[in-house]
């Protein structure tokens, strides 16, 4: 999860779409949410990684939240199922476009299965942590850990809370983000106690993040190498915090993005990473 960010894809935001109905917090001005995610590409790009500039998905205004959809593990991309009506027909559009650019497809959940991107992330090499709640369910967990079976990693589940209810978005990556090796950013009102522990146990550290600045998105971050994150305006406590760390921090303005509650991980589909 931090080790340096080589490829990378990202979508463009649509104009176009029932932003009430997914559930962002009002409707962006189209202008500038297109100039933000254009500046966030550069910001990758600047950074090192190879950005590869999605198309707009038409009506689909949670799209550009291009981590959800697909998942990658050692051998290629996990094709996930997403529990939110609003966003039904995203994953087959990545699959597509992945198979386009020669991107191998590892797999794919079937069934009754219903996963979010948002809800996993690499713990270690080998650990996948995966939360289980209203986005992502048991027969995922199930799915993905026989996945991971074959090539020799493992699934490790975290219960999320109940929170704000079903129809608010709360991933498991909504309260926290790696940083480095040994460093993470966590909100620890609804974190996991196992999650915690399980930080513990591996020798990693965390700097708290407090509850407006998680409301800011200060704990959705994205590392591009480790000790090298790109985050959103709006939490300078935590910007603080980082650097008082040693951490090297890129602060975009995406105020018409935040509206969907989405941060710069969420943002991005890392496709290859050192």
């Amino acid at each position: 999860m931090v080790a340096p960010l080589r490829r990378v894809a990202v979508r463009t935001p649509t104009p176009t779409g029932d932003f009430a109905a997914a559930e962002w917090r009002s409707t962006p001005d189209p202008d500038r949410l297109r100039a933000q995610h254009e500046a966030f590409a550069a910001a990758l790009r600047d950074l090192g990684a190879e950005v590869t500039v999605l198309p707009a998905a038409e009506g689909l205004v949670d799209a550009c939240f291009a981590y959800d959809p697909v998942f990658v593990v050692g051998r290629g991309a996990v094709i996930l199922q997403q529990a939110k009506p609003a966003r039904a027909g995203e994953s087959e559009l990545m699959e597509r476009e992945l198979t386009e650019l020669g991107f191998p497809i590892a797999g794919r959940l079937t069934g009754d299965a219903r996963a979010d991107g948002g809800d996993l992330f690499w713990l270690d090499r080998t650990t996948l942590a995966a939360g289980r709640g209203y986005r992502t369910n048991q027969a995922a967990h199930d799915q993905l850990r026989a996945i991971l079976a074959e090539e020799g990693a493992d699934l490790v589940s975290f219960d999320l809370p109940h929170d704000k209810g079903p129809a608010h978005v709360l991933h498991l990556m909504s309260v926290i983000s790696p940083v480095r090796e040994d460093l993470a950013v966590v909100y620890e009102p609804i974190a996991p106690v196992a999650l915690l522990q399980a930080l513990v146990e591996r020798g990693i550290r965390w700097i708290p993040v407090d509850a407006e600045e998680y409301d800011k998105l200060g704990t959705n971050i994205l590392a591009v190498a480790p000790g090298k994150v790109i985050m959103f305006d709006g939490a300078p406590r935590t910007v603080k915090a980082l650097r008082a760390e040693g951490v090297e921090v890129v602060v975009v303005d995406a105020s018409e993005i935040a509206l969907g509650d989405g941060g710069p991980t969420c943002l991005t589909r890392p496709l290859a990473r050192d």
